[in-house]
């Protein structure tokens, strides 16, 4: 009886400590995995403020035929002279687009500055002597753009196409002093061309700092190709009176090369997303 009793006792013993251990002391927590943050791409939607400085030159001389050549008994007299390139700076504000999950970006920008290039020359070859016909071209002084834009964006880089209109004053001039044997006064014969004008090119642009930008590009701004001042000539023993005009080639384009900085609104900062 003495050995029945003690062989309850522990078994009772042995069960009441696995009971105990499945009650009190619950399975240790499984591991979390560490929040992991992820940054999104670089977002080029938002509108946009910003300056450039840079350079403008011509591509080619112009020309110049000398109206009085043929009435004076001479060959056609022409002559041509180079247009000096100038600085062009001012300031740019537009507005971009990029659908989500596309690298293409889309755009309209408008730009306003200075830019002024000029040349002239004496027709060194007019038969009544030298430093008598001058002639003379302006481009600008101030220009303005409106362009559309399109663009594949790799994050903080996009490379980008630009079109759309220029707006820059154009004008030629020949002038020449008295020529008193022949009873003819001092005259001045101009043409101009105020109006818009196609402008084409393309550029990379960097978000280098946050919501800034700093970009170089390229663009050309097509030109009437040829001027003809014209006007009324009082007559002589030699030069009859009547109109006369004066075939001036112009520039076919102006190229244009700058360097920005723009500041992006909305948009621009990487999206940090936690998973």
């Amino acid at each position: 009886m003495k050995k029945f009793l003690l062989a309850v006792a522990a078994t009772a013993t042995i069960v009441g400590t696995a009971s105990a251990a499945d009650v009190g002391y619950p399975p240790p927590p499984r591991p979390v995995a560490p929040v992991v943050p992820i940054v999104m791409s670089f977002s080029w939607t938002g509108c946009y403020l910003g300056g450039f400085a840079g350079g403008a030159w011509g591509a080619k001389n112009v020309n110049v035929v000398d109206a009085y050549s043929n009435v004076l008994g001479a060959p056609s007299d022409i002559w041509g002279y180079s247009v000096k390139s100038s600085f062009i700076g001012g300031g740019t504000a537009g507005c971009n687009w990029q659908p989500i999950g596309t690298p293409w970006v889309m755009g309209l920008e408008g730009e306003a500055g200075y830019l002024s290039l000029s040349g002239s020359a004496f027709d060194p070859a007019f038969p009544l002597g030298h430093n008598i016909v001058f002639a003379s071209a302006k481009i600008g002084n101030g220009y303005g753009m409106v362009t559309g834009r399109l663009g594949y964006a790799a994050d903080r880089v996009l490379l980008y196409v630009k079109g759309g209109a220029a707006f820059l004053d154009e004008s030629v001039t020949v002038a020449h002093s008295a020529f008193p044997n022949l009873g003819i006064p001092a005259a001045t014969f101009s043409a101009s061309n105020n109006g818009a004008h196609f402008a084409i090119g393309a550029g990379i642009e960097w978000a280098f700092a946050g919501n800034w930008t700093v970009k170089a590009e390229y663009m050309a701004i097509g030109l009437e190709n040829v001027n003809s001042p014209c006007g009324f000539v009082t007559g002589g023993p030699v030069i009859p009176a009547g109109n006369y005009c004066w075939g001036h080639s112009g520039l076919d384009a102006v190229s244009t090369f700058k360097v920005g900085v723009n500041y992006l609104f909305g948009g621009g900062a990487p999206v940090v997303a936690r998973y």
